[in-house]
């Protein structure tokens, strides 16, 4: 049974950043650990013994590292704003390889736009998300058969993912940090126009 203090996630752990899992566990390779959940990336002040809700987070993380690596092989999320693309690499900065797959979907970049954007040596693909939730966008991206998953568990959908991932080699177009927060536009809320 490979545990977490074996993996890349023991320091997010530590530091407390991983929130609300639905996945926190082996998968069902062996050696490999899965998280689902949120990520922390920015701490509320906390006054005497009160805990407050994380700032920032990340949401929706389909993530997985190997025991005895150093780094996160695979990681996707969710970001409400591009310019957290910063906050993100801060937190997990020394965690990620240049040989490493991550996807960011983000809530304020143009809906037909898909990027590469590399930052301290590492490329993080960022793609629009489009009222889906990532697992969905992913399942799309990466041309998996939904069905053929339904009856997988978690940690089995999670392979498939990473697997999956961690083949892909399509190319975006190239941009810096600096250009995609120039390019980006409001957030939209998701629930603006919904039926009250």
């Amino acid at each position: 049974m490979t545990s977490i203090t074996e993996t890349a996630f023991a320091t997010l752990e530590q530091q407390g950043r991983l929130l609300n899992a639905v996945l926190k566990g082996p998968t069902e390779r062996p050696g490999r650990f899965g998280f689902r959940g949120e990520l922390a990336l920015k701490f509320a002040q906390q006054f005497a013994d009160e805990k407050r809700p994380p700032e920032l987070t990340t949401d929706q993380v389909i993530a997985v590292a190997n025991a005895g690596e150093p780094t996160i092989a695979f990681f996707a999320s969710y970001l409400l704003s591009f310019e957290y693309l910063n906050a993100l690499t801060e937190v997990l900065k020394g965690l990620l390889s240049p040989s490493g797959k991550y996807f960011v979907f983000c809530n304020n970049i143009d809906l037909l736009s898909k990027y590469e954007v590399e930052i301290d040596g590492i490329t993080f693909n960022v793609l629009p998300i489009d009222e889906a939730t990532v697992y969905n966008e992913l399942l799309e991206l990466l041309y998996l058969d939904k069905t053929s998953l339904k009856k997988a568990s978690t940690a089995g959908k999670t392979d498939a993912i990473a697997d999956a991932a961690l083949k892909f080699d399509g190319k975006f177009a190239p941009i810096s940090f600096a250009q995609g927060v120039e390019r980006m536009g409001p957030v939209r809320d998701r629930y603006a126009d919904r039926p009250v």
